[in-house]
């Protein structure tokens, strides 16, 4: 008699059927991310126009600290950061505790009225942004009627005004992004924890900063490495509101590596040094921000 074959245990071939079941997305994500990761990181280290690539170590590296424009836009990028970012939060913040509120009538409407720039078109929001504040535009237009400025503002041709510009723009698009997240976390905290404070006599303001804002530090951590993250890959409203002028004054680092990739002469290995220049700066404020905040490794 021929000896019977064992079965596979239940546990492998459950452990079969959860492969089969994700193995297509699996190739798929390594074909579609990690692949093109690794490639892009082998281009960062060659140099050459078009297709014609030679290998040239660390100098693609080495030449980011000695480019002006990459350090001008670098810098431009900063500055949005280190202003937009903290800002949002804080409007994000105050709004999703004011629409948080129960007595509040029509709290879906303004809700809906503040998410929705966050749904509508990169492209079609910028240029409606350009136009509003063109010299010409509604918001001169507006200012000087109401006598606040006796000349028109160049909002869009002087770099202080073009940077400010650019900052109202992504403030106005992503605040709502940021309050729903903030909202959804209001929501889980206990109403009998505010119930308590209001009975130890502590006040709005208190516990707000004693409650409220303890209790949602992760959110604001993830929303804060977010919107990093965002801000350091801004490009749309730069392209299509400012064109990254006058002269390079708003000009981001994604707007810079379309312009090596595109505009420039094709020089795709230094473009990709340029690119993983944003991964590093995310990796070292994402690290900042985790240590800032007080998170630990688990």
């Amino acid at each position: 008699m021929k000896q019977a074959k064992p079965h596979l245990s239940l546990d492998r071939r459950n452990g079969i059927t959860g492969w089969l079941f994700i193995i297509i997305s699996v190739v798929m994500i390594f074909t579609f991310y990690f692949y093109p990761m690794v490639q892009s990181l082998i281009l960062s280290f060659k140099t050459g126009t078009g297709a014609n690539l030679t290998f040239v170590g660390l100098d693609n590296y080495i030449r980011l600290f000695s480019d002006r424009t990459f350090l001008t836009a670098v810098k431009n990028t900063f500055i949005y950061l280190i202003i937009q970012v903290p800002v949002m939060i804080i409007l994000a913040l105050m709004i999703s505790v004011l629409l948080n509120d129960s007595k509040l009538k029509f709290r879906g409407f303004f809700r809906t009225a503040i998410f929705l720039p966050c749904v509508t078109s990169l492209v079609a929001y910028s240029i409606i942004f350009k136009y509003l504040f063109a010299g010409d535009g509604l918001v001169n237009s507006l200012l000087l009627n109401i006598h606040l400025i006796n000349q028109p503002i160049e909002w869009i041709t002087d770099p202080f005004w073009a940077k400010v510009t650019i900052i109202i723009a992504i403030t106005w698009r992503w605040t709502g992004y940021n309050m729903i997240f903030y909202l959804s976390s209001l929501q889980n905290i206990d109403n009998s924890i505010y119930e308590a404070a209001r009975i130890d006599g502590a006040s709005s303001i208190q516990q707000f900063f004693k409650i409220t804002i303890p209790l949602m530090k992760p959110i604001i951590l993830f929303t804060s490495i977010t919107s990093t993250i965002g801000t350091l890959q801004l490009f749309d409203e730069i392209v299509n509101i400012t064109k990254g002028g006058p002269g390079n004054a708003t000009m981001s680092i994604s707007h810079y590596i379309y312009n090596l990739s595109f505009k420039y002469s094709a020089d795709f290995g230094y473009a990709a040094t340029v690119s993983y220049s944003i991964v590093i700066m995310i990796i070292v404020l994402a690290f900042i921000q985790f240590k800032v905040a007080g998170e630990k490794n688990g």
